[in-house]
């Protein structure tokens, strides 16, 4: 049962991006995009951490350096075109939370109204490949 459900959540999807040449380019550009996103949350961190602390959102340090992590690794993640699903879904999460809480509630247009949007179809776009790839198997 495990065996089956890694099988169609992290093998299938995994195999489908890296045999889709589209998909893999995909993956590996908007993984480096998020791996300088997450690195400039740790480079430049009191620039940062003020713009979080504007967005309005709770415990603005700590989502601050969650989301530098989990765009890192997240990032190598898709470049390395490994657990693409569950790496997909979570910086999709992100990316609403970017437009949501900066780009709409706080009126910044670069990057939360033009590349957010742009990294958020990119996932959306990642997990229908993927999926697609685990139904064909």
């Amino acid at each position: 049962m495990a065996l089956n459900l890694t099988q169609r959540l992290i093998v299938a999807p995994d195999s489908a991006v890296g045999r889709y040449r589209p998909a893999a380019r995909v993956a590996a550009i908007t993984g480096v995009i998020f791996v300088f996103a997450g690195l400039v949350k740790f480079i430049f961190h009191h620039w940062e951490l003020n713009a979080f602390r504007s967005f309005g959102l709770p415990w603005p340090s700590a989502l601050e350096i969650a989301a530098g992590v989990l765009e890192m690794i997240g990032g190598v993640l898709l470049v390395l075109r490994r657990w693409v699903v569950p790496t997909a879904g979570v910086l999709a999460a992100t990316m609403v939370v970017a437009i949501a809480a900066s780009g709409i509630g706080h009126g910044d247009v670069i990057p939360s109204l033009t590349l957010a949007p742009a990294l958020l179809i990119a996932m959306i776009y990642l997990l229908a490949i993927a999926g697609a790839g685990a139904r064909a198997h």
